[in-house]
């Protein structure tokens, strides 16, 4: 069976459903398709992130592509209306901590506080009596400075986010299918058809790849080389009695961990010596890295970790950028109709609204309109030019 469309999403997660609801909204008219493989998300990014927001990085445009999403998610239910089916997002505004143990890192904080700010971000640098003050129950031995982000910083409703979504663009005339793109047919340097598991093809006037840690599976078949891989994180749920602070931000420490409040219990996670890709199917937590890194780091930082209990452990899947672990966005020179929404490295959440929003202006205006991602296009992988982000988590 044959048909075609105007544009064909690849990946219904996040991405894939931001574009689609952004696409409807302006263009009411589209033939919108997206097709996933796994419509339940188990093991989606999205569904397996730790769904926090934050103003503090080092690039300006993903500042305001962050100040964009903030206020998305704010609003949500006036931004997807009742077709949304989602009153809020709970959005919790505790701020991100990021802490240095030097002073050129606090020099480096203080740079990044002041263009933040410019932006529109409430981002201060604190130094250690200002930390103590604030911060009374952290051990600030080995610290210099901290920036911390008491408003637009925090964590929300990631399932919440992405059902949004989906159920507005549903609403709205777009099409999601449950199957998996096996093929594509190109002609003249453009994607013709997509060739489906079940045996469908469409045809597409524009291809949009949004399929997250499976993106160099969907270049490939379109003949291109794809720096994009699935990187493993084991992330704990663990509840500490003598560390109530649901109040606490989500703090980023220079010594190799994250941790956030969670309901009265913390979140945590780190990046192990070893990270490199794993098999896109590997979802076993390593279990090891709570006591063997993450434990005595966390101890060290807070006297109140000293009793601490695992709860639950789950893996999610960053799909890693190894050129500059930065979104990957919009037309492919060589692929004219194959608009990329690929790379984003851990913060593809927090960022798909502006995401979104902005490659559904490339199709339907031709350019983007609201803010400009043109920082973040293919032509820098083409040329191995990284556009290194310096605030990664």
């Amino acid at each position: 069976m044959s048909r075609s469309v105007d544009v064909l999403i690849v990946g219904g997660a996040v991405m894939g459903a931001s574009a689609a609801f952004w696409l409807m909204r302006m263009a009411p008219d589209l033939r919108v398709t997206v097709v996933e493989m796994d419509p339940t998300y188990q093991r989606a990014a999205t569904a397996l992130s730790v769904a926090s927001i934050r103003a503090q990085f080092s690039n300006p445009v993903n500042v305001s592509i962050s100040r964009f999403g903030l206020e998305f998610i704010r609003n949500f239910a006036r931004e997807t209306g009742p077709e949304g089916g989602v009153p809020s997002l709970g959005l919790k505004e505790n701020g991100y901590l990021f802490l240095a143990g030097s002073e050129e890192g606090k020099a480096l904080m203080a740079e990044l506080a002041a263009m933040q700010r410019e932006l529109g971000a409430s981002t201060e640098v604190l130094d250690t009596v200002g930390l103590s003050a604030r911060f009374p129950w952290l051990t600030l031995d080995n610290v210099v400075a901290g920036s911390f982000g008491p408003e637009g910083e925090g964590w929300f409703d990631n399932m919440g986010l992405l059902w949004g979504l989906r159920s507005a663009a549903r609403a709205a005339g777009a099409e999601i299918i449950k199957d998996r793109v096996v093929g594509l047919d190109l002609m003249d340097g453009r994607v013709k058809r997509v060739r489906l598991a079940s045996g469908e093809v469409i045809e597409t006037g524009e291809l949009i790849c949004a399929a997250g840690t499976r993106a160099a599976e969907i270049m490939k078949m379109a003949g291109e080389e794809w720096p994009v891989e699935p990187r493993k994180r084991t992330v704990f749920l663990i509840d500490a009695p003598n560390a109530r602070h649901p109040e606490a931000p989500l703090i980023i420490d220079h010594t190799g961990f994250y941790a956030r409040p969670e309901h009265g219990q913390w979140i945590t996670a780190t990046v192990p010596d070893n990270d490199g890709p794993c098999d896109p199917d590997d979802f076993e937590p390593d279990l090891s890295q709570f006591e063997e890194i993450i434990w005595p780091l966390l101890y060290a930082r807070a006297p109140g970790f000293d009793a601490v209990k695992v709860m639950r452990a789950w893996v999610g899947h960053y799909d890693f950028n190894r050129l500059d672990q930065n979104a990957i966005l919009g037309r492919h020179p060589n692929v004219p109709n194959l608009v990329l929404m690929s790379g984003f490295s851990g913060h593809g959440l927090q960022q798909a609204p502006a995401v979104g929003r902005g490659i559904a202006e490339l199709i339907v205006t031709g350019g983007y309109r609201s803010l400009d991602l043109s920082p973040l296009g293919v032509e820098r992988v083409l040329a191995g030019e990284p556009f290194l982000e310096r605030a990664i988590v």
